[in-house]
């Protein structure tokens, strides 16, 4: 993920709207703000989960499989809930079998495919991280006021579901 670390200062959002007068320099300042805090908090979870030997993608294939009541889940089906192509799901995969906390198994059903089941050793992995994740979650969220926090959700679910804008 690009980390946006410059956003835009008033003079330059002023430079735009003099070359490009349609532009809506505030919708602009609020969408790179936007944008920051996003990367922002992408970057504190890789470092907080780094701080356990994980990144994002990895965490979220433990997670996706603790979710499952046998464990299990195809690779295709991890790949379209993490958002990343199979091929680099294989590599998320690989590495995390490496490490013992996934273990990849032929479908009883279709011979072709192959399922991953977390293992006890990622169970214990996420054992150790989850009440450190969850402590650290917390103290995020609750700068806000349950308010602030709902109207948030609100605003960013109405966005997603306009993001076909951007198309």
């Amino acid at each position: 993920m690009l980390l946006l670390k410059d956003l835009p200062t008033v003079k330059s959002l002023e430079k735009f709207a003099e070359r490009y007068p349609d532009a809506d320099t505030h919708a602009i300042s609020d969408f790179a703000n936007l944008l920051r805090a996003s990367s922002d908090i992408s970057d504190a979870l890789d470092k907080l989960l780094g701080r356990h030997g994980l990144l994002q993608g990895r965490w979220w294939i433990l997670v996706l499989l603790m979710r499952q009541d046998d464990l299990t889940s195809s690779p295709s089906e991890l790949a379209e809930k993490v958002g990343v192509t199979k091929a680099t799901m294989t590599g998320f995969i690989d590495n995390l079998e490496r490490e013992g906390l996934i273990t990849r198994f032929m479908d009883s059903v279709d011979r072709r495919k192959f399922l991953i089941k977390l293992t006890p050793a990622g169970q214990q992995k996420l054992d150790d991280v989850m009440p450190y994740y969850h402590k650290k979650v917390h103290a995020l969220m609750t700068v806000l006021a349950n308010e602030e926090r709902a109207a948030m959700l609100n605003s960013l679910k109405l966005l997603a579901a306009n993001i076909d804008v951007m198309k």
